[in-house]
């Protein structure tokens, strides 16, 4: 396209001097001006299409840079989902709970919560306790229904 341009202001910078107007004359003078004009305009649009095709050629560079983060980004987090699956036999069979001293994610399994025995869950990290099951919440547990029941005949 520029080519074309630039042939096209050609083909007027040409045809006006043949036009054999007179170089003192107004009409010669406007008409130079009007092709130097058009000239320049090619040149601007030329250099404007160079322009947009580097930030073009950059603008795919950053996409494919940005793609290949995306991918290692989201394989790292499949990953650590599969160890964390590995480590309980199944993402969708725990719960974690955050370490109120280290703020480590601590991940329990729900098959620990079945136990009859006391329950004592430490951090990996600083060694605290995150979860502690003594069995006295078990009772007070027991006692909300009957409380519940007891609110609702006072009501009666």
């Amino acid at each position: 396209m520029h080519e074309d341009l630039k042939a096209r202001v050609s083909y007027l910078r040409g045809f006006t001097e043949g036009l054999e107007l007179g170089e003192d004359s107004k009409e010669q003078k406007i008409l130079h001006r009007i092709i130097d004009l058009l000239s320049d305009m090619s040149d601007e649009i030329e250099q404007l299409r160079v322009d947009y095709e580097e930030l073009f050629e950059y603008t795919e560079a950053i996409d494919e840079d940005l793609t290949d983060m995306e991918e290692d980004f989201y394989e790292e987090d499949d990953e650590d989902d599969d160890f964390l699956d590995d480590r309980l036999g199944g993402y969708d069979e725990g719960f974690s709970i955050e370490c109120p001293n280290c703020r480590e994610i601590v991940v329990v399994d729900d098959n620990i919560l079945d136990q009859e025995s006391s329950i004592e869950v430490t951090c990996p990290g600083c060694g605290e306790a995150v979860l502690v099951d003594d069995e006295e919440w078990y009772e007070d547990m027991e006692e909300l229904p009957e409380m519940a029941d007891e609110e609702k005949d006072d009501q009666d």
